[in-house]
Formats: C-alpha cells, sequence, structure tokens
C-alpha cells in the first residue's frame, strides 16, 4: 500500500489563497471567496493520496511540476518523492512564466 504524501504550502500559494479572500470580500461576497479557497484545499487534500493525478503544467513540460483544475483555479505543485509542495494557485485562465532561475 502507498503511503500518503504531506503537502505543504509555499508562501506564494498562501499569499495566492488570501488575495483571492481579499479580492471576494472587496466585493462584498465574502462567502464566495471562502467557498472557493475551502474547494481550494479540499482539492490538494485528494493529493495526497493522489499525488501524480494532476497533469504535468504544458508551460514547463517538466514531469515534477504539475496542475489540477478546480474551477476557476489552477493549482499549481510539484511532486517531491514524500511530498506535494502547492506553489501557485492561480485563475485557470492565466499562464505561468518561469523564474528567472528556471526553478520552480
Amino acid at each position: 500500500m502507498r503511503r500518503k504524501c504531506r503537502i505543504t504550502f509555499a508562501a506564494s500559494a498562501v499569499a495566492d489563497l488570501e488575495a483571492i479572500r481579499e479580492w471576494y470580500a472587496d466585493q462584498s461576497v465574502p462567502d464566495v471567496g471562502d467557498r472557493l479557497v475551502r474547494g481550494v484545499i479540499k482539492r490538494v487534500e485528494r493529493l495526497a493520496d493522489f499525488p501524480e493525478g494532476g497533469r504535468v503544467v504544458p508551460e514547463f513540460d517538466a514531469p515534477r511540476l504539475r496542475e489540477v483544475i478546480q474551477p476557476p483555479f489552477r493549482i499549481v505543485y510539484r511532486l517531491d518523492e514524500d511530498r506535494v509542495r502547492i506553489v501557485r494557485v492561480w485563475r485557470s485562465a492565466r499562464l505561468m512564466k518561469k523564474p528567472p532561475d528556471g526553478d520552480a
């Protein structure tokens, strides 16, 4: 039986989730932001059992950098040996850009 992967969040992903909540609060619908963030967290929790369930991020074509979709967001994560590290949570339509040093 496969062991569950640990899930961790990069500071950038935490900031993305906070920005989502803040944006919806500014639009006077904080309950929508809360619901969307809960949906993202629920989707992320499934990665503990199925870490390879996401597709390779097309902009990078790097097997360790994957994503799952939780409409309207892309949840981008790095797959390590025994850990899933959530790196970004962005709107689905947004394209990613490689960081200057090429490391995700």
